[in-house]
């Protein structure tokens, strides 16, 4: 038992500080973040037995970890997660947080209309730069599979962000070109 306690902890050890950025940017804030760090830690802890290559210990953590995130949001509404307001925590900083707070209220518009896993995988990519080959493994399906599904849920983003744009500013363009969003203002008709 000391054994698989040792090595646990040396296998953590290099990924701790990601993993627990990672809960970080799924819940949207730091306490959050740290407490469904430590359940998924503790369940890691508690089911290590069950790995069966150490070589996979990564994927297997990050698994256990989306996991735990995707059961906390099937709890009823007053159990979730709620994130911080950005302005408070600006605000303590003595920052200004309009830019922060638009950024912010843009990413979650744009989070809201996808699902809990493709939330986890879009974020294990583009903010913790994990490669496609690691996404497949994590998740059991080919690269090809983990490429269109990252296409996919980019799209239904940017297509979530177009249709608000579109909607909150009437003198303002959109123009979707396969790698960015472009936004085109309208000159003044006056």
């Amino acid at each position: 038992m000391d054994q698989n306690r040792n090595l646990f902890w040396e296998l953590l050890e290099p990924e701790h500080l990601r993993v627990r950025a990672f809960c970080r940017k799924l819940t949207g804030n730091r306490e959050n973040g740290d407490d469904l760090c430590q359940e998924a830690l503790v369940q890691a802890f508690r089911r290590f037995a069950t790995l069966r290559d150490q070589d996979f210990f990564r994927p297997w953590l990050y698994r256990i970890v989306v996991n735990r995130f995707k059961n906390s949001c099937r709890r009823p509404l007053w159990q979730r997660f709620v994130p911080l307001d950005v302005c408070q925590e600006a605000q303590s900083n003595g920052d200004d947080p309009t830019g922060a707070y638009s950024a912010r209220r843009v990413l979650e518009r744009a989070f809201k209309n996808i699902s809990v896993p493709d939330r986890a995988l879009i974020t294990l990519f583009e903010m913790e730069g994990w490669s496609v080959a690691e996404l497949a493994r994590l998740h059991g399906r080919s690269e090809q599979a983990t490429k269109v599904r990252l296409f996919r849920i980019r799209r239904k983003m940017r297509d979530t962000l177009t249709r608000k744009l579109a909607r909150s500013e009437p003198r303002t363009t959109t123009a979707i070109r396969e790698d960015s969003l472009c936004i085109v203002t309208k000159p003044n008709a006056d």
